[in-house]
């Protein structure tokens, strides 16, 4: 008898861990943090959006295209980031979050960057050409800056925490793109 007691309340203690070890994965700064390790890891999630990204650039040729996944996805490796706070407010919540990344905005903006007009004025302008110029910006850009994103997210039906769409300011952040 002794035996069948033990058996039934190491069942209820397991099955109380259990409950407890998926509830500590369910909060906004494990759900933000999970986010950005996406990045990092190159989830098949994230490269399938940067895939989606990189098919709407209608100027790249195939091989720019490459070139391009290749420079995003390093970028994504190399992403930092620290939670700084969270605040929950019933069913909502905001995450600080501060993440660093390479500055491929202050690159493609330094002085004696050629931009697109300067191509045409020296009579050597051609999309492809340009756009080279450009990923070799990109791709020897090592400049890093660093933002703050405050991200929102929501409990669902099934008490989950949400990550809500991100901004395109906090896209263009993400991306190193950002001009603010």
């Amino acid at each position: 008898m002794k035996k069948i007691g033990l058996l039934i309340i190491s069942l209820i203690l397991l099955s109380a861990c259990s409950i407890n070890l998926s509830d500590i994965d369910n909060t906004p700064t494990k759900k933000v943090e999970a986010f950005f390790n996406n990045y990092q890891t190159l989830n098949s999630n994230v490269l399938d959006d940067l895939d989606l990204v990189v098919e709407k650039e209608t100027t790249l040729t195939e091989k720019q295209k490459k070139r391009y996944r290749n420079i995003m996805k390093k970028h994504y490796q190399n992403l930092k980031y620290t939670i700084k706070e969270e605040t929950v407010n019933g069913d909502s919540a905001v995450v600080e979050v501060e993440i660093m990344v390479t500055d491929f905005n202050k690159e493609l903006n330094k002085d004696g960057v050629k931009k697109e007009k300067d191509f045409y004025e020296e009579g050597q302008y051609n999309t492809e050409t340009y756009n080279d110029y450009r990923l070799d910006i990109l791709d020897k850009s090592k400049e890093t800056t660093k933002y703050t994103l405050y991200l929102s997210l929501k409990r669902d039906d099934k008490n989950e925490w949400v990550l809500q769409d991100l901004t395109d300011e906090d896209d263009q952040k993400i991306l190193g793109m950002y001009n603010g």
